[in-house]
């Protein structure tokens, strides 16, 4: 079972990666925000559950203790996460930073 473990590690820190990538390699703010916040966010839903795992195989309160610590973290981490990156990208946009190559700009129209 610690084969699981390592797997669901190694998806985690896969998508992380992917989500750095995306930090250097997106053209524009809103692209890198949905990028990384993504893989990020699914990187660590893997990584958690790879530690929810080793605690049920670990055994005993110390295992269970660690477990129920790490869903609590998930829990959080998948609501603050998206609660951040839209934060972000609505004080790029009210700061007057333009998507790469936009075409039509559909909150400004619907302002009108």
């Amino acid at each position: 079972m610690t084969v699981l473990v390592y797997v669901l590690l190694g998806v985690g820190v896969v998508f992380n990666a992917l989500g750095a990538i995306a930090l250097i390699r997106f053209p524009d703010v809103y692209t890198r925000i949905h990028g990384a916040t993504k893989c990020t966010t699914f990187g660590s839903v893997f990584s958690i559950a790879a530690v929810v795992v080793h605690g049920f195989l670990r055994g005993g309160p110390e295992g269970g203790t660690l477990a129920v610590h790490a869903l609590i973290a998930l829990v959080f981490l998948l609501l603050t996460n998206p609660t951040g990156s839209h934060a972000l990208a609505r004080g790029a946009y009210r700061s007057g930073v333009k998507p790469f190559r936009a075409v039509i700009d559909q909150i400004e129209r619907d302002k009108r």
